[in-house]
């Protein structure tokens, strides 16, 4: 372990030695009675210093816990040599290196009665799994909502099966986690080294930093975001979140941001006087911490006559609102967007952006696409809005108003944009720069088949058969249609016919979920309909999926996520909903071969309770899936 490893001095060690000797090596002096007639006592460890794993590069932390009635002196050693300065109750290593593997590190805790020795815990420096170097801090691993991590080395094709891998634990939490869980590499923690970290939120108004490396229930940290005298919210009479509301929605996190980087997120509560409250949070990476003074209360005007409206103004009403789809950071803004409970009035349309540093909202960055009308929740199965590297936003707006009835720029002239697939533009004010919808959206609103119960993502560049280079979105919902837009030009509305890049009609069911996208190809699960692959070929979807899975997954259907070595290795992961759910891995190139899924083995050995539209994470050689009440952690078996 290096040179900071040192003996300590001649004369120091032979004090000790002394002392030692004199209690007799190793034991304990026992008790001694003091001139008032009170119990003086020896040391005693009652908990042993653990072994620790870490990643070439990362600190290892190892403690113990003494009593004794006297002050307690403590020495570190390393492979039976003391060690310079360590002389507290923890030691944390310097940065690693795989060389470091195995060696034994104990403590020597003394006072005036006595001395006692540690077990021996063992340092392993992993250049495997644990060796990470991947971060997932948004909702799909981009904000262009890809679903793809390209970065793992662990999983392969070769070894996700039932009899390699499987279920390794859960980690325990206090309410459903409906958002997906959230992964950092490498993150310091205060008296505790440098970990992997997996983040977590539930329902219940928590937030839950845990080693990503260990099945260990017990958090590295954790947090409520609940003030004295609150709760988290009823369901307001909606089954959709239920029976409790705090936090719905995927948080984002900012490494750069305060001193040791911010986890941003949105709870919602209420108090005993029957007042709800939306607040967002900036929460330290490291301790929990509130930052930047938080939290700040959401309260937010727009001018319009709509739904709520008071003096020229909507009004957003906290308990009207739950923040269903994940945040979304675009430098140093974090944006916020609205659905409502079930379709339960009032409500309309909303877009925030908060300031990073500050939390504070600026008028400039609220937005409401429907300010002079009623409705336009934004839901997307909890998928986060979608941006492109120019900055601006793509997402799905559910049924509301829409004006048929267009100004001279084609925009609907009461700015009513309910059931629209939109493009804002976040520099300066934010505004609705473009947008589609559907010639039919009125009767589609009316009916409820709105296309806002899907995500929308924003595919990498392509280059159509003229040699063009296309910038697309796409995006589906209940009407069971793959819109794919020119992110340049989306086609506005037309009563007639859809002036729209592409559209793909009878291959797959109502969408209640997110696609994602590996090399080349777009990936649906949609309601009641196999997993499938739609090949991109000059810049067109295909019409009919090149392979689908063998099976298909009933309501809400399923967001995929893809897991590869760059191009190598790809698998498709999935969660069947059910009361027991099921983990589902699939050939990226070929669905119909499946590699794994977690009823296969015996025992109900892998087996874990399903959670409605939960996202599996893919990080460094582990698949977290949130469930009603713990992260189930599936992995390479011992």
């Amino acid at each position: 372990m290096v040179p900071v490893h040192r003996k300590l001095l001649t004369a120091e060690f032979a004090a000790l030695m002394t002392a030692f000797t004199l209690a007799g090596c190793g034991g304990s002096a026992g008790t001694k009675s003091s001139s008032g007639g009170s119990q003086s006592t020896a040391p005693a460890i009652t908990s042993q210093p653990a072994s620790q794993t870490v990643a070439p590069g990362q600190t290892a932390m190892f403690s113990v816990t003494a009593t004794g009635t006297l002050p307690l002196n403590y020495q570190w050693q390393m492979n039976g040599a003391n060690i310079t300065g360590a002389t507290s109750a923890s030691y944390t290593t310097p940065a690693t290196t795989i060389a470091d593997t195995g060696e034994q590190f104990r403590v020597l805790v003394s006072n005036t009665l006595g001395n006692v020795a540690s077990n021996s815990a063992t340092l392993a420096v992993n250049s495997g799994p644990s060796a990470s170097s991947i971060d997932v801090v948004t909702y799909h691993y981009d904000n262009a909502r890809t679903g793809q991590n390209l970065k793992e080395t662990a999983l392969t094709p070769a070894n996700v099966n039932s009899a390699k891998f499987g279920k390794l634990g859960s980690l325990a939490v206090d309410g459903l986690v409906d958002a997906q869980p959230l992964y950092l590499s490498s993150v310091a923690i205060p008296n505790q080294g440098t970990r992997n970290i997996l983040y977590a939120v539930t329902e219940h108004g928590s937030v839950y930093a845990f080693d990503a490396d260990s099945t260990s229930s017990t958090p590295l940290w954790k947090i409520t975001t609940l003030l004295n005298g609150e709760m988290p919210s009823d369901d307001r009479g909606c089954s959709q979140v239920t029976p409790e509301i705090g936090i719905t929605s995927t948080p984002v996190i900012d490494r750069t941001r305060g001193l040791h980087g911010a986890i941003y997120v949105i709870a919602m509560s209420k108090n005993g006087s029957g007042n709800y409250f939306q607040r967002l949070h900036a929460l330290d990476l490291t301790t929990g911490g509130e930052l930047f003074g938080g939290p700040v209360t959401i309260q937010a005007t727009y001018p319009g006559a709509g739904a709520n409206g008071s003096g020229g103004n909507v009004v957003f009403d906290a308990k009207q609102y739950k923040e269903r789809p994940g945040l979304l950071q675009i430098g140093g803004t974090i944006y916020t967007t609205w659905s409502s409970h079930c379709d339960i009035s009032p409500y309309t349309s909303w877009v925030m952006g908060f300031d990073a540093n500050t939390l504070a909202l600026a008028q400039s960055n609220i937005l409401n696409l429907v300010p002079n009308g009623n409705d336009g929740g934004i839901w997307m199965a909890g998928a986060g809005p979608a941006a492109d590297s120019s900055g601006n936003i793509f997402f799905l707006v559910g049924n509301g108003d829409f004006d048929t009835t267009l100004d001279a720029n084609h925009f609907p002239t009461n700015g009513n944009c309910g059931n629209c697939f939109v493009k804002l533009a976040t520099s300066g004010k934010i505004t609705l720069a473009d947008y589609f919808t559907p010639q039919n959206t009125v009767a589609e609103s009316n009916a409820d088949q709105d296309l806002g119960s899907g995500g929308a993502i924003a595919l990498p560049d392509v280059t159509d058969n003229t040699g063009k280079p296309r910038h697309l979105a796409v995006g589906a919902g209940k009407d069971a249609i793959i819109y794919v837009v020119d992110r340049d030009a989306m086609g506005k509305f037309n009563a007639s016919t859809d002036q729209i890049y592409q559209e793909i009609n009878g291959q797959i069911g109502g969408v209640f979920s997110m696609p994602a996208y590996f090399n080349g190809a777009v990936y649906y699960g949609a309601v009641g309909d196999s997993i499938k692959a739609f090949p991109v070929v000059s810049a067109k979807l295909a019409a009919s999926p090149s392979s689908q899975t063998a099976n298909t997954f009933g309501y809400p259907g399923t967001t995929p996520s893809i897991s590869a070595n760059g191009a190598a290795n790809a698998i498709v992961w999935a969660v069947e909903n059910g009361g027991t759910a099921v983990l589902h891995a699939y050939d990226a190139t070929n669905l119909a071969t499946e590699f794994y899924n977690s009823n296969q083995a015996a025992n109900s050995r892998d087996h874990f309770s399903g959670n409605k539209f939960i996202t599996p994470l893919i990080a460094n050689g582990k698949v977290f899936v949130g469930t009603p009440n713990s992260v189930a952690v599936f992995g390479l078996l011992p």
